[in-house]
């Protein structure tokens, strides 16, 4: 199934212009499934039936994996029936009568002002490397970029004279974020002396690059952003997701309307951006419990009767 697995991963990347984290968790998946058909001796695609997928499922349920997880395995298994039906491989799609393993919605996980504040506030910046990090996180939280959106970042779509990066994101899409003025003038110092000192005479199209001229890993920023927290004393576990959380419910927080969100991170269905506001529900019902005087009520209301009907007794 090798060549029918390749052949779909470069129909998509191709055609729907997938970005390349994506088709590699479709490569994952499909992998899973393949070593799951070989474990059982079936290598023909045309023995990928209904009740071998449904059991497939059942297999990745008893592997413990998250229902979103399973839930994205079977977007995947979608796609490839619906390219075996296309390429005849197959005569009819055998995942059409399946449906996705109910999920509970997670609320996500976010920082507080006070902890964003910390988080970017720039320790003793002695070094290039110093300066561009504070640049990259402050960049990170004024747009709620995506990290592959911020270390991908090209400086012919940085605008700081009008105020605005262009990013790119899922599928190659494209959408204009606004930055504030705090990220503006961090980028502008890194832009000025330190962006030069690390890459030398080297050229980059990337905005913010290694000492080898290159732009920097997802991998190497994450390690960047714990080695800040840790300097700003925040032991909660941290993740540049989270950033990007924190920047949409302090958007919310502060008044922002929920489209605007949505256009800024980027999303295609205002639904997903929707989850937000029940960050915010939440954190009004904790206010609520907190403050409201009345907590409390006498187990048994006191009935004041009259004195008049008192005496009547």
């Amino acid at each position: 199934m090798d060549p029918l697995i390749d052949r779909y991963l470069t129909d998509v990347r191709i055609e729907r212009g997938l970005a390349h984290n994506t088709v590699e968790a479709y490569r994952r998946d499909l992998l899973t499934l393949q070593r799951y058909m070989l474990g059982r001796r079936l290598q023909d695609p045309a023995e990928l039936t209904r009740e071998a997928l449904r059991a497939f499922l059942q297999y990745l349920t008893r592997t413990k994996l998250s229902p979103a997880s399973i839930t994205r395995s079977l977007a995947t298994l979608r796609g490839f029936c619906r390219f075996l039906v296309k390429e005849g491989v197959i005569a009819e799609n055998p995942i059409l009568l399946i449906e996705s393993p109910r999920q509970w919605t997670r609320l996500p996980k976010t920082l507080t002002q006070d902890e964003v504040t910390a988080l970017l506030e720039p320790r003793k910046m002695t070094t290039p490397e110093d300066i561009r990090d504070t640049a990259m996180l402050e960049l990170l939280y004024a747009t709620g970029l995506r990290v592959s959106e911020l270390v991908n970042l090209e400086l012919s779509h940085v605008n700081l004279s009008v105020g605005y990066v262009l990013a790119t994101g899922k599928g190659a899409k494209q959408r204009v974020v606004p930055i504030g003025d705090a990220a503006r003038r961090t980028i502008d110092v890194y832009l000025e002396g330190a962006r030069q000192a690390l890459i030398k005479r080297r050229e980059s199209p990337y905005v913010f690059v290694t000492r080898r001229g290159k732009n920097m890993t997802r991998q190497a920023f994450w390690n960047l952003l714990r080695s800040r927290a840790r300097h700003a004393q925040i032991v909660k576990p941290i993740s540049p997701h989270m950033l990007r959380h924190s920047f949409a419910t302090h958007l919310l927080e502060h008044g922002a309307d929920l489209r605007s969100v949505q256009t800024m991170l980027g999303h295609s269905k205002i639904s997903t951006t929707q989850i937000y506001t029940h960050v915010e529900y939440a954190r009004l019902k904790r206010l609520h419990v907190e403050f409201f005087p009345r907590k409390t009520r006498r187990t048994k209301p006191v009935l004041e009767v009259p004195a008049q009907e008192a005496g009547r007794r």
